[in-house]
């Protein structure tokens, strides 16, 4: 079923945008899985073609034009997840097994050490090297910012922090897949999401951003 995206926020196809040395990106977690993790197309699910070319496109131009680029520590979380899931799916398919995320972190720690952290720790590695880090102190003010932002943004609950982390650090350019942040108002989305894309056209929240 399609996603009825009821989009709030500027979007920006970025294939068809040049990043600038003015703009400062928020790069989301989706990326840097496609971007650092070297066997992400091996997932069950595994990344589209366009995934795997526009965004790493997008990131390199935008390292070029001297754009800066920002990671968020609670990307770290969602990596390790999504690289432990990759790998213990590509350890099912070669060993005929079915098991579940507890039992390959508990049962097979030689094999979790030398794939799922060593993964991690490189992918984790490259996107220090790539992007400067966006702080965020979770303490209450933020939580309950979170809270607030939770009743009328259609978010989960790492997207909560990232934006309220955003906010405060007066960030309003992020590089996502996920059309939930399309949804967020006062922020721009560069995604290469065609679904996030044609919604936007279609009502008047498409950016084709202009140079001098």
């Amino acid at each position: 079923m399609p996603i009825n995206y009821a989009i709030r926020a500027e979007v920006v196809a970025l294939g068809s945008d040049s990043p600038q040395s003015s703009d400062s990106f928020l790069v989301d977690s989706n990326v840097w899985y496609w971007l650092t993790y070297s066997r992400a197309s091996q997932a069950v699910n595994g990344p589209k073609s366009y995934q795997l070319k526009h965004y790493p496109d997008y990131i390199r131009n935008a390292k070029s034009a001297s754009a800066k680029l920002l990671h968020s520590g609670l990307s770290l979380a969602e990596l390790a997840h999504l690289i432990e899931k990759t790998e213990r799916e590509i350890f099912i398919r070669a060993r005929g097994l079915s098991i579940s995320n507890k039992e390959y972190r508990h049962n097979y720690p030689t094999e979790r050490t030398i794939k799922v952290v060593a993964e991690v720790e490189d992918a984790w590695e490259q996107v220090k090297a790539i992007a400067d880090p966006l702080n965020l102190s979770v303490d209450e003010s933020t939580t309950n910012a979170a809270l607030v932002r939770f009743k009328t943004q259609l978010l989960d609950g790492y997207d909560l922090f990232i934006l309220e982390s955003m906010t405060r650090a007066g960030i309003f350019q992020v590089i996502t897949d996920d059309g939930d942040f399309a949804t967020v108002p006062g922020i721009q989305v560069f995604t290469a999401n065609q679904n996030v894309i044609t919604a936007a056209r279609n009502q008047g929240k498409l950016l084709r951003r202009q140079y001098r």
